[in-house]
């Protein structure tokens, strides 16, 4: 029976149970299972299917038990923000509701109308976005939602996963930083904040770090899977970007890298060993999140590959070419020239992304992308221009300028738009690795358990 740790990596359309032995300098990766993840429509909401979820996050562990693995240890990881509020007696009150949902509209400026932006970001170090859990709470408490008045415990996604695995109810660090509810100075819940917002103090629990044990698998969950020993689950760096980011090589002495790690969305940054709270990162659009190891993800959250992923989706469906190979030679004949904002609000979640690429082309007098081509190729050029941009604003704000440039990540082996973002930040560019998020949650549970 071989040893292995088990990522559970949740993204924004699939999730993967990923067994991991071996120790770092030769870890072997094994994907025993692969699901969907898809966001339901109900009643003019958004919805993560959890009840789904925990169900194939199950098979996959019980596949993992079947293909002869003896699981050492568990971690979670998800994309941030997103929460679950559960009852006292532990029942979840309702499906947890998508970031891309639009009862935030607005409510940034509403919040700012009467707070500080300054005094704000020095204490969360956090970049404003409408999908933050602030104002996702927010919403909830103007619509004066039921939940929370009974809700006894708030959980990130991974928070929430491990509760119903282990029992064991607290939030994990990494995550609490994208809440724009914790203070980042100290790692501890913002509670003036809290107050002032009328929030319940109890819906906030623990903050534990990368590395903590959270529980073992309750007694059920062990007899359905088939497993006879005790099984802990690890608080990893249970963000998926601070997983990705614990996984990048060490660089060569002396240099300094710049991280992106490319999927749905395009997080990029570098690691520090504090937070970076001037007014110049809040007014770059920089966001200080919690990493593993006690550093500091200090990156900008760039709108990433989610737009050529909705463009597939919908080709898929017309029984347009999907395939990658074929769209990037397309790309790379096109003689298109224009140039979007990625972080445009119009692209976050259109009815189609190809007609709201059109619209940010002709409102800017630019030329109107038409055939897949040229379409893949605007949105490549434009996501390398935006990196460029990012770039320039650390280099901004760090004491030396960035020398190197790390991609890890899916987006990682799209070879083309690694070219553009070397040619339009002039930096070398190093990809991969492919699989940095499962390795990260790996490496955590090593260090934890060994």
């Amino acid at each position: 029976m071989r040893e292995a740790y088990l990522a559970i990596d949740f993204g924004g359309g699939s999730g993967r149970v990923i067994a991991g032995s071996g120790e770092a300098g030769a870890l072997q990766l094994d994907t025993v299972s692969r699901f969907p993840n898809r966001q339901v429509e109900l009643g003019g909401r958004i919805y993560w299917d959890f009840l789904s979820l925990f169900e194939d996050m199950k098979r996959g562990i019980r596949a993992a038990v079947e293909k002869g693995y003896r699981i050492r240890s568990i971690g979670i990881d998800t994309w941030g923000v997103d929460f679950g509020l559960i009852d006292r007696h532990g029942h979840l009150l309702g499906n947890p509701v998508c970031y891309r949902d639009h009862r935030t509209d607005g409510l940034p400026e509403q919040f700012f109308a009467n707070h500080d932006a300054q005094a704000h970001y020095a204490e969360c170090g956090t970049q404003v976005m409408p999908i933050n859990t602030l104002f996702q709470l927010l919403s909830m408490k103007q619509q004066e939602d039921p939940q929370l008045e009974v809700a006894d415990r708030l959980l990130f996604m991974p928070d929430l996963f491990s509760f119903f695995l282990t029992g064991v109810a607290n939030n994990e660090y990494t995550m609490a930083s994208t809440s724009e509810l914790m203070d980042i100075r100290t790692g501890e819940w913002n509670y003036p904040l809290i107050d002032e917002l009328g929030l319940p103090r109890r819906l906030f629990g623990e903050i534990v770090r990368p590395g903590r044990h959270r529980g073992v698998l309750r007694p059920e969950l062990m007899q359905e899977l088939g497993i006879d020993y005790e099984v802990p689950v690890v608080a990893v760096a249970s963000h998926d970007t601070a997983s990705a980011v614990h996984a990048i090589p060490a660089s060569p002495e002396g240099s300094r890298t710049a991280f992106l790690s490319s999927g749905t969305w395009s997080l990029l940054g570098v690691l520090t060993d504090a937070p970076i709270l001037s007014e110049e990162a809040r007014l770059g659009g920089f966001t200080n999140e919690g990493g593993a190891g006690g550093k500091i993800c200090f990156l900008q959250n760039i709108t990433g590959l989610w737009i050529l992923q909705r463009l597939m989706a919908v080709w898929k469906e017309e029984g347009l070419t999907t395939d990658y190979g074929v769209l990037l030679a397309e790309a790379e004949a096109a003689t298109m020239e224009s140039l979007i904002d990625v972080d445009d609000p119009r692209l976050a979640s259109p009815q189609s992304m190809a007609e709201a690429i059109a619209e940010c082309c002709r409102t800017s007098g630019q030329q109107v992308p038409v055939t897949q081509g040229e379409i893949v190729k605007c949105v490549l050029r434009s996501l390398a221009d935006r990196y460029r941009r990012a770039i320039d604003g650390l280099n901004a704000l760090l004491p030396e300028p960035v020398e190197r440039l790390r991609i890890i990540g899916g987006g990682s082996q799209n070879g083309y738009l690694n070219r553009l973002t070397s040619e339009a930040t002039g930096l070398p560019v190093d990809a991969g690795p492919v699989e940095a998020t499962a390795i990260g949650n790996i490496l955590c549970q090593q260090q934890a358990i060994q």
